[in-house]
């Protein structure tokens, strides 16, 4: 299986001149980094993929700002896992100077060789986060000389090589409290006519933990699987409770996260780290709820008219509302003026994207809204190319929903010293925009 064995990292400027480097391996050298500039940033093709491959060298590359991280290896490399170092890498120096640029890196030279010593060892990636780093690398001045009286921080070694390494030990609040969000991202494409094309529903479960001592926590989802270990369901689509069932599909936990306990009793019982973390990821694609139907009707009257009717509805709980909500609905590009009227909401002609915008503050669940527009085109003596009619595409939120029918069935929290703790559970729907896609109906 390929793994990752890095020759060497660098940081480069927009140029490709070299800003900070560390070199792993005898076959790394700067040249590598002149070849990069010469091959692959002077090609100037914005679409080239970000991995390359020259003189026997895989090179592996991505932007922050004004900066290239440039990973270089010569082994054969798990592409996907160069990429994860890398991302955790900015994210792990932009924890140390809030921001990843030329400026910031040449101001903190002596710190980043420090953490590039630690975040890979003779190319292979070791400890990349920030908490545990932070216990005994910081940002005062490094010393040149060894304290022998004073002992060495117990915290750090426990931090690397204890059980639980995403946590310090000695946490403590007055008030103990869990949040938990849910935040989905529908992606659709539906016809005309209502027919859904493509649908899919991508989700993470957000937590942030203010939680005193190490607490063990245990969270249950009405997820089918897990309702059939536990024996509340023997097949179907609902429990004992009427509830709906739902199957995730490609669940991707935290390192927190028992992954033994969870594929043996599908229970996702963890130790949280400190503060604000993502739990879980999921997608769904079968048994999804879709929020908005969309029903339009657009009519080409000769050359120089359209005619607009846009119809939607909520099919979401009439006690929840959406906020947010932008229809945008194209148009031609030698549209002129258009003369619209909505049942609710505002709309206007935006020539800046060729499309009529229609914005809903606030849509009550259950309900129906209606846009009619008239478009008139500017008149061309030169014959008309027909009108492609790109798809009407949609953003909203919608707080305390979910798509995919994913419920919190309960959150426990045990902890040697007994406290009680205060929980708060969320959810939100949005349009595919967070997660990529989009929210899509085709108007032919």
């Amino acid at each position: 299986m390929a793994h990752l064995a890095a020759s060497a990292i660098y940081f480069l400027s927009l140029r490709g001149e070299i800003i900070i480097h560390r070199a792993y391996r005898d076959e790394a050298t700067r040249s590598l980094a002149d070849a990069f500039r010469t091959q692959i940033l002077k090609s100037k093709d914005e679409s080239a993929c970000p991995v390359r491959q020259l003189a026997g060298f895989n090179y592996c590359y991505t932007r922050s700002n004004n900066v290239y991280v440039l990973t270089v290896t010569k082994a054969n490399a798990n592409v996907a896992l160069a990429f994860k170092f890398m991302m955790q890498t900015i994210e792990l120096l932009k924890s140390y100077f809030n921001k990843l640029d030329e400026e910031s890196i040449r101001n903190n030279f002596v710190l980043i060789y420090e953490l590039l010593d630690e975040v890979l060892d003779y190319g292979y990636p070791q400890i990349l986060s920030p908490d545990i780093l932070k216990l005994y690398i910081t940002q005062s001045s490094v010393k040149s000389f060894i304290d022998k009286e004073k002992k060495p921080d117990s915290r750090a070694t426990l931090q690397v090589t204890g059980a639980v390494g995403h946590r310090r030990e000695g946490i403590r609040y007055k008030k103990n409290e869990v949040y938990l969000d849910i935040i989905e991202s529908v992606n659709l494409l539906m016809s005309a006519k209502g027919t859904v094309l493509r649908s899919d529903c991508s989700g993470k479960v957000v937590m942030k933990t203010f939680l005193s001592g190490m607490p063990d926590l245990k969270l249950g989802l009405n997820d089918k699987l897990t309702l059939e270990s536990e024996g509340s369901v023997s097949g179907g689509t609902s429990n004992k409770s009427g509830g709906k069932l739902i199957e995730l599909d490609d669940v991707t936990f935290h390192q927190c996260v028992n992954l033994g306990r969870f594929h043996t009793d599908r229970c996702v019982n963890f130790v949280p780290p400190d503060g604000e973390f993502e739990l879980m990821k999921y997608r769904i694609t079968d048994g999804i709820h879709l929020p908005f139907r969309v029903l339009p009707i657009i009519k080409e009257h000769g050359r120089t008219r359209i005619e607009c009717n846009v119809k939607i509805k909520s099919t979401f709980p009439e006690k929840l509302f959406a906020i947010g909500v932008v229809v945008r609905i194209p148009v031609p590009k030698q549209t002129a003026k258009a003369t619209i009227q909505v049942s609710s909401g505002k709309a206007k002609y935006n020539a800046s994207d060729n499309s009529l915008v229609w914005k809903i503050r606030r849509f009550p669940g259950q309900t129906e809204l209606g846009l009619a527009a008239e478009v008139e085109l500017v008149s061309t003596t030169a014959e008309k190319k027909a009108w492609a009619r790109p798809p009407i595409n949609l953003d909203f939120q919608v707080p305390m929903f979910t798509a995919s029918g994913l419920r919190v069935r309960f959150l426990k929290v045990w902890e040697k010293a007994g406290y009680n703790t205060v929980k708060w559970v969320r959810c939100v729907t949005r349009a595919g925009t967070d997660f990529g896609g989009n929210y899509e109906i085709r108007c032919s």
